[in-house]
């Protein structure tokens, strides 16, 4: 088969109910990537990206950055690191190098198995979906995602390819699973299943196998703090995998129904909405409040938010960029936060956060914290300090919480003493 590069794109966007409408065309030339809304869509749907995307007719040139040269709304659909990985091998085993390959090769492979609501048609021929229609045993998947992570082997199965367009470094599938039966598993929906991501490990990373346990322990401790995390639930591993578990997470993009049509929620990271480089700190928590404000038209929305920048510069959840920060377009027209996701503990080497705290990347002071309270509408500082107190309270069962899924005692332990630094770092806060 011989490369022929994409240079038209229809995009297509999936509604609740599971109706799907042509939103628009991609097109690419010498000049770059153009992205124009069908007219009948200008009619009757919502613009996906309110603060760069004009909502019109017109033809709309991409940015040449930070999204390879696309628009923020359509980069959301391609997968980070380990996606990018699957991808690149798929296209060398037809003998294409990724050199070759343009953003809008990527966004034709990825079809519509990306998250959220959008689907790009026609779909690449070097997309393989073969096998993805039969059932699936997840042990198999996680092992073989462990053995490619790891790079102990240069083979990558189908089935692997077909589940693996998720963003995100770590080795992961998207899957479906029906009737509460977490072993075996599909890469295409049948009516009623429901959609999760299960995140695999390997001893490389940061946290080794444990990597689940301790994400898992952090979502719980999330939902103590009052922040809305999604549904997961820790699977069991095979012995093979040096893991006792895996995570999984339910999709809050993903509408499940009875019928052949399963819905879809519309979903725009911060990176995408505010063409913040999530590769580099590019994204401030000031920001990122105002935004959320004016995008939910909710002064709720900066108050979450505000909680949610406090319980990572508490959890030491460092690793807080704008691609780990999304919203939600429902089918009127209305913008949500989407739940609070990636959230672990994961220092950065020099210790700053991804997300800066009014320009701070560790231990703002306190008069800049209550800025980002005062941004994100609180009525007083009194009532802000009682967020930082409910999140504080939260983390100090982290032990307890941490121990009942499982981490090991000396990996509390090391969690544990940096957590106390941190604290102590930024105890003025209630000071």
């Amino acid at each position: 088969m011989s490369f022929s590069p994409v240079r038209k794109l229809e995009v297509w966007r999936t509604f609740t109910n599971g109706q799907q409408r042509l939103l628009g065309h991609l097109a690419q030339n010498r000049q770059g990537v153009y992205f124009q809304y069908d007219s009948d869509y200008l009619s009757h749907g919502a613009n996906l990206s309110p603060f760069h995307l004009n909502w019109d007719a017109g033809l709309q040139l991409a940015p040449s950055t930070p999204h390879r040269g696309l628009h923020g709304a359509f980069a959301d659909s391609l997968p980070d690191g380990w996606g990018t990985l699957l991808m690149d091998r798929a296209f060398r085993q037809h003998g294409i190098l990724p050199a070759q390959i343009s953003a809008m090769d990527r966004l034709a492979f990825v079809g519509g198995r990306g998250m959220g609501a959008l689907a790009y048609r026609p779909c690449s021929a070097y997309a393989n979906d073969a096998e993805t229609e039969d059932a699936l045993d997840l042990h198999t998947l996680g092992l073989q995602a462990q053995a490619v992570f790891d790079g102990l082997t240069e083979e990558v199965m189908a089935a692997l390819l077909a589940v693996g367009s998720s963003g995100g470094a770590r080795p992961k599938a998207q899957l479906y699973f029906a009737g509460g039966e977490f072993r075996h598993c599909r890469a295409v929906p049948a009516a009623g299943d429901e959609a999760w991501l299960v995140k695999f490990t390997s001893s490389s990373l940061a946290l080794g196998h444990e990597e689940g346990l301790c994400e898992a322990a952090y979502l719980q401790l999330a939902e103590r703090a009052g922040l809305v995390v999604p549904n997961w639930r820790l699977l069991p591993a095979p012995a093979a995998s040096g893991a006792s578990h895996w995570l999984a997470l339910q999709r809050f993009d993903w509408v499940a129904s009875d019928g052949p049509s399963h819905g879809r929620r519309h979903m725009h990271s911060a990176c995408g909405l505010l063409d913040a480089d999530h590769r580099i700190p590019s994204l401030d928590y000031e920001d990122l409040i105002k935004a959320s404000s004016l995008l939910c038209r909710s002064p709720a929305a900066g108050q979450v938010q505000f909680r949610r920048a406090m319980f990572n510069l508490l959890a030491v959840n460092q690793d807080d960029h704008s691609k780990n920060w999304a919203f939600l377009l429902d089918d009127a027209g209305h913008w949500s936060l989407a739940p609070f996701f990636d959230v672990t503990f994961s220092p950065n080497h020099h210790g700053e956060h991804a997300t800066a705290f009014a320009g701070y990347g560790q231990s703002p002071p306190l008069k800049v914290v209550q800025r980002l309270a005062s941004v994100a509408n609180f009525a007083s500082w009194s009532d802000a300090r009682a967020v930082i107190r409910e999140v504080v309270d939260s983390l100090s069962c982290f032990d307890a919480v941490a121990a009942n899924v499982g981490v090991k005692p000396g990996t509390r332990a090391l969690i544990e003493k940096r957590l106390s630094a941190t604290w102590k770092a930024n105890r003025h806060l209630l000071d």
